[in-house]
């Protein structure tokens, strides 16, 4: 089984990822470039997408041309925060199936705790997409990928603006069949689990509520 993990290293991404960072970025700005960047994730995440054949007739003749095979995508978010990446990946999949699964981090353990899941009907015919911007401990994005994968999609790719070298490690030692998309590899978590450089609690950066931490975490 492969451990796959893409870096979308694509100038306009790491232009917009930097702009992200910075901590004087107002929340509307914030958002705004999340939307902006996760249709560019979008486009790379969704690469290997299967087509098929469909006769059409263009204004001159008729030809046989590609358009996506079987039934349309599913999106999960990863609620809260994974909420900003959902609304930019719709502008480009404006068709594609949502799904919610709730999950918050208990701040003793650094572990998952689920508390709300509703995916599309007829996941076993869709493939997926999970999006959270933070792919910091891993724990939560562990337990997303645990939760999907109890529908049995076709198959499934994990989305984050930015993931920590610990986080990947313990995501790939439990879901080593799920390939990463992210927009930046980080240096480090801290010893609270937040990601180093980070760019802030996405939730907190997208929504204008208090941040916890410097750094963020998933």
């Amino acid at each position: 089984m492969s451990r796959d993990l893409q870096v979308v290293a694509h100038p306009l991404v790491q232009h917009k990822l930097s702009l992200m960072r910075d901590r004087s970025t107002a929340s509307a700005d914030f958002r705004r470039l999340l939307k902006e960047t996760s249709m560019l994730l979008a486009y790379e995440a969704t690469r290997k997408l299967a087509t098929t054949e469909r006769e059409i007739e263009t204004p001159l003749e008729t030809v046989s041309a590609p358009i996506l095979a079987g039934k349309k995508l599913a999106l999960v978010s990863v609620l809260r925060a994974g909420n900003g990446i959902l609304d930019g990946m719709l502008e480009l999949l404006p068709s594609a199936r949502v799904g919610y699964v709730g999950l918050y981090r208990d701040e003793e353990t650094l572990e998952a705790v689920r508390y709300y899941v509703n995916l599309p009907p007829g996941m076993d015919q869709r493939g997926a997409l999970i999006v959270d911007p933070m792919l910091a401990t891993g724990h939560s994005s562990v337990a997303a990928v645990d939760v999907v994968k109890e529908s049995a999609p076709q198959w499934l790719r994990f989305v984050a603006l930015v993931a920590a070298p610990e986080g990947i490690e313990y995501f790939h030692d439990h879901h080593p069949d799920v390939p990463i998309v992210t927009a930046a590899v980080d240096r480090e978590l801290n010893e609270n689990g937040y990601v180093l450089p980070g760019l802030g609690d996405a939730g907190d950066r997208i929504y204008g509520t208090q941040q916890k931490q410097e750094s963020g975490h998933e």
